[in-house]
């Protein structure tokens, strides 16, 4: 499986999160990401946030999905009926955004492989930046580009 690339999302997340992000900051809070599974009846949007100055917590997203929620309905975004789910997504979780991937520049990630490259299906490292071609990790200051077409996940580890 190769990670998303931006032209794959559903058309209406862009809008989604253009109108988020402003009422996520009202609210000193960070949007992460969102997706919007129409496989699902009704379908479901889920947008990802975090607070940014301490541990997001059950509060934050609800005060979120409270202000979200009339923002979509002021906007009339989708006009059919979906549910809304705002969520933390942890700090044990894969990255796939463009975003993301700036975000947690410098963190340390495994990315796990579908097939070995070479003799390696896990890569642990700091996050240095994603391009088209290739994710690079720095291992021991030196830079090892693993091919997007072989990667199945990229994980941040999670901190003790």
């Amino acid at each position: 499986m190769r990670l998303p690339v931006a032209n794959m999302t559903h058309p209406v997340i862009a809008q989604v999160i253009n109108l988020a992000t402003p009422v996520a900051n009202t609210l000193g809070l960070d949007v992460v990401g969102a997706v919007f599974h129409t496989h699902q009846n009704p379908p479901v949007l889920r947008v990802d946030i975090r607070n940014l100055h301490q541990d997001t917590s059950l509060d934050d997203c609800e005060r979120m999905s409270r202000a979200l929620e009339a923002a979509l309905d002021a906007e009339n975004l989708i006009p059919d009926a979906y549910v809304l789910e705002v969520s933390s997504p942890g700090i044990s979780r894969s990255l796939t955004t463009d975003r993301e991937f700036i975000s947690f520049k410098g963190f340390p990630v495994v990315v796990t492989t579908k097939e070995p490259y070479e003799g390696h299906f896990t890569w642990t490292g700091q996050l240095v930046r994603r391009d088209e071609n290739a994710v690079y990790l720095s291992q021991k200051g030196r830079s090892i580009p693993i091919p997007r077409d072989l990667i199945s996940t990229v994980q941040l580890v999670e901190r003790s």
